[in-house]
């Protein structure tokens, strides 16, 4: 008997929500990694990109443990000489908490083209309100 290996037409995508709210930001976002990649289905194999998609709800609900507002930075690079930037986590998730939770679950993904196209399949939303009803997104429970 030879193991299954799915092809790409044959992976039937759905749909999920992730409430974050009230929920820490790393379990959140390893939930979402997971089912982005496709690793809690029975076909899942490492080479094909059989994930689903995911929309995350109430980012700016989430919570870090612990001292991270304070302790925790998020660095990026301009490509000038010298302009290291930094922001501190509590004003990240003042201002942009979609940022921080996609930051979160692209530190989860592989750094490979299978997990450039898993991160198109993540949205990530400040509040309750989001615009795929059309997709009829079922309700994911941590």
């Amino acid at each position: 008997m030879s193991t299954y290996m799915p092809k790409t037409g044959e992976i039937e995508r759905k749909w999920y929500i992730i409430d974050a709210a009230g929920k820490p930001m790393g379990r959140v976002a390893a939930v979402a990694a997971d089912l982005l990649r496709g690793k809690r289905k029975p076909i899942f194999t490492p080479h094909v990109d059989c994930g689903d998609h995911v929309i995350i709800l109430n980012a700016d609900k989430a919570i870090l443990t612990g001292r991270k507002l304070e302790q925790k930075y998020y660095y990026r690079h301009t490509g000038y000489i010298g302009n290291l930037k930094e922001v501190q986590y509590k004003t990240l998730m003042a201002t942009r908490p979609e940022l921080a939770m996609e930051l979160a679950v692209k530190g989860m993904i592989p750094a490979n083209s299978l997990g450039r196209a898993a991160l198109t399949r993540l949205r990530v939303y400040k509040g309750t309100e989001h615009k795929h009803q059309a997709q009829k997104p079922e309700e994911y429970s941590l």
